[in-house]
């Protein structure tokens, strides 16, 4: 068998998934567009497929999740597009991955939920951090026992 060489070396293949009521593929492809640097984007029924090189494509990525990131997941494309290992075209029918990910998108909900869930909880439970310049002053009685002791 021979070694596959894409004919995009040097380029990765990343799913991004949105499971929201508010946000949909198409807002997400339009926010891509507008900060997209020589990267192929593709809409899909449950996101985006962006390729190019791994920093543009990261990059990209690190920006549209701050759109809502409860609701927006990443997955590595397993294989290039064309592979001839995985493309459809030389197996028939859906491909390997597509079953897979069919799967996922009836968890990624709870997941979702779940992220919400502890979010919502660190806000109601965790408290703010303190501004290390704002303490209490030390007791001038504290300090002079820490000194005695050091002394001895």
């Amino acid at each position: 068998m021979t070694e596959y060489t894409p004919a995009h070396a040097g380029t990765v293949t990343k799913y991004v998934v949105v499971e929201s009521f508010d946000i949909t593929p198409a807002d997400l492809g339009v926010r891509a567009y507008e900060i997209a640097k020589g990267v192929m984007i593709k809409e899909t029924c449950f996101g985006l497929v962006v390729s190019g090189k791994e920093e543009e494509v990261d990059r990209i990525i690190t920006e549209l999740r701050k759109i809502d990131p409860g609701h927006i997941f990443v997955k590595d494309r397993g294989f290039p597009p064309g592979d001839p290992r995985r493309c459809r075209a030389n197996l028939g029918g859906a491909r390997p991955g597509y079953h897979g990910m069919e799967h996922e998108m009836t968890v990624i909900p709870y997941v979702s939920h779940g992220l919400e869930a502890i979010t919502a909880r660190d806000i109601a439970t965790i408290p703010p951090p303190q501004n290390p310049l704002e303490h209490k002053a030390l007791d001038i009685y504290r300090l002079k026992k820490l000194i005695d002791a050091q002394e001895s």
